[in-house]
């Protein structure tokens, strides 16, 4: 039941995500799309569990993965939100170049690689952008992934 509900979180937000991009016009950044790497790992470790017939222990195993994956992204999206506070200067290349100054090759590559600086925040929900409130979300399913696992373990060994 775990791995069905985090195959649900997954999925659910990557596909949050897409509604924000496609039916509200929020352009993501490079870190945005890197916020959603943790979600289609866990989800797709999620599925695993769901669909293979697995050993209680590998579900368990499975369930702490996705915790440490949370934990993953938890940090990228704290890092995204010190890019949007203007803490540090982001390591990716946020900024794009002048469709004007590109070669025909540049511009071809550049299609494909959002032009959104990181810290431009779109949209701000009690205080905190998308990327606050992803940080949050993603240290309490990482703490929540780790106790379920912790707790299937204990379960399993008596």
């Amino acid at each position: 039941m775990t791995l069905a509900a985090l195959l649900v979180v997954g999925l659910g937000a990557i596909g949050m995500a897409l509604v924000g991009q496609f039916a509200f016009g929020l352009v993501p950044c490079i870190l945005c799309l890197y916020q959603r790497v943790p979600y289609a790992v866990v989800a797709g470790l999620s599925a695993l569990g769901v669909l293979l017939p697995l050993t209680t222990t590998v579900r368990r195993r499975l369930v702490a993965m996705a915790g440490v994956v949370f934990l993953v992204g938890a940090a990228i999206a704290f890092y995204h939100v010190g890019v949007e506070a203007h803490w540090w200067a982001a390591a990716t290349g946020c900024a794009g170049t002048p469709v004007g100054q590109m070669t025909m090759e540049q511009f071809q590559a550049q299609i494909f690689t959002p032009q959104k600086p990181c810290d431009q925040v779109d949209v701000r929900f009690l205080g905190l952008s998308l990327a606050g409130w992803n940080t949050i979300a993603s240290l309490v399913l990482a703490v929540g992934c780790l106790l379920q696992s912790r707790r299937l373990s204990s379960g399993s060994s008596t």
